[in-house]
């Protein structure tokens, strides 16, 4: 069997290429992870640990020359939500230029200027990526798809829920794949009934089966350039005109609600805990819980300002502890240390109360165990990278699938 040649950008510890190699119809090529805001690279030193330090790049993408890019079918990432805004340049009115440091231009010049770009991208991002920025609902997404359309590349998308799919943590992701128009996929995709695709026949369907709650289909055309998208796409509407699941193909938007239609079993958060002995470090003390109990609580309160002004300030009460007998809440970055936190996880054990060590936040990830212990990685780091991740279980399922299309 013919194994795809991957390329992982925004590696971080390597979700992606676990999910991917899980299926063992992939073979990384060559793979990228820098974080700009620190001196040392924590995450890439993880990744080197687990996978070595062979055709993996510790720079910042933007000054990688695309000649160190080798060729390969496939390009994968996480990349971060940004503003993907764009503008011409004062001496070119071809050029666009992005904000500095906006990482979906490392993705778009690799594709515009690779001799042999990849037939397939497999990317993932935070579902806001649908409706932002507040004041022109859904102009980044727009901004993407067309940039990949004028590229010669179809999308499809889907906002999946891990745990509504039997996994361990009730994390929300967008996940989209491009077609290149070189390819047998991107012929069947224009033939086929776009409905059909999202809710049958596509690649993310065939693997994350969902009905369809929409009562009527939503199609529009994104004609612009992409400094007029930029500038006035949606403008000032409320609502995003991208629903959970779509196409775009030549330019025309398909986009439906869809729910998931899943009755497998699931894993929960009792599931994935360590019933080995844990440190003490992760137990909450007696004097702390009632600073826990006050953060989880329900609130309605007078607040002050830095400057003085007052403002009435109201949210709402938190599980605690968090329930054992459903899939986790999603794990953010701030998930390590021991100070009380509204966001942390808290179970209940015969000991007492305490937090989910490193080993249980990447089980519910679905991560091996330990893949990010490593000598200098404090437990907070560790935590914190697992807030970065992703679940590395929908990774393996839409691999598999993307695969069993390319090769049928």
């Amino acid at each position: 069997m013919k194994k795809l040649r991957v390329v992982e950008l925004f590696a971080g510890v390597g979700g992606f290429r676990i999910g991917l190699e899980k299926t063992n119809k992939y073979n990384i090529v060559w793979s990228n992870q820098w974080e700009p805001s620190t001196k040392t690279q924590h995450a890439s030193m993880v990744y080197e640990a687990r996978f070595g330090a062979k055709n993996h790049s510790n720079e910042d993408i933007a000054e990688v020359p695309i000649s160190n890019i080798p060729d390969h079918d496939i390009l994968v990432g996480g990349f971060p939500c940004q503003d993907y805004s764009v503008a011409t340049t004062l001496n070119n009115s071809k050029g666009l230029i992005g904000k500095k440091g906006v990482l979906w231009w490392s993705i778009h010049k690799i594709l515009s200027e690779k001799k042999n770009p990849p037939k397939y991208l497999f990317l993932e991002n935070v579902d806001r990526l649908l409706k932002s920025p507040s004041s022109q609902r859904g102009r980044d997404f727009a901004i993407m798809l067309k940039s990949l359309d004028q590229l010669g590349y179809a999308v499809e998308w889907r906002v999946i829920n891990a745990a509504e799919y039997g996994m361990p943590q009730r994390r929300r992701r967008i996940f989209f794949i491009a077609y290149h128009k070189s390819t047998a996929i991107y012929t069947s995709i224009k033939k086929t009934n776009k409905i059909d695709w999202m809710l049958s026949s596509g690649t993310i369907a065939s693997e994350f089966p969902c009905a369809n709650e929409s009562t009527k289909t939503t199609s529009f055309t994104i004609e612009d350039d992409l400094v007029a998208i930029s500038n006035t796409f949606n403008k000032d509407k409320k609502l995003s005109p991208f629903l959970n699941t779509g196409i775009f193909i030549n330019g025309v938007v398909t986009t439906i609600k869809t729910s998931p239609n899943y009755d497998g079993s699931k894993t929960l958060l009792k599931d994935i805990l360590q019933n080995d002995i844990v440190a003490d470090e992760f137990y909450i003390s007696e004097e702390d819980i009632p600073k826990w109990n006050y953060l989880k609580g329900a609130k309605k309160e007078i607040r002050t300002t830095k400057e003085g002004f007052q403002y009435n300030y109201s949210e709402g009460s938190m599980v605690f502890p968090d329930a054992l007998d459903n899939a986790s809440r999603t794990i953010i970055t701030g998930e390590g240390g021991k100070s009380p936190s509204r966001f942390k996880h808290v179970v209940h054990t015969k000991k007492g109360l305490r937090r989910l060590t490193p080993i249980e936040l990447e089980r519910l990830n679905m991560f091996p165990d330990n893949h990010t212990k490593l000598e200098g990685i404090s437990n907070t780091k560790r935590a914190f990278f697992m807030g970065n991740a992703l679940v590395v279980g929908v990774v393996e399922k839409i691999g598999n699938a993307l695969h069993n299309k390319i090769v049928s």
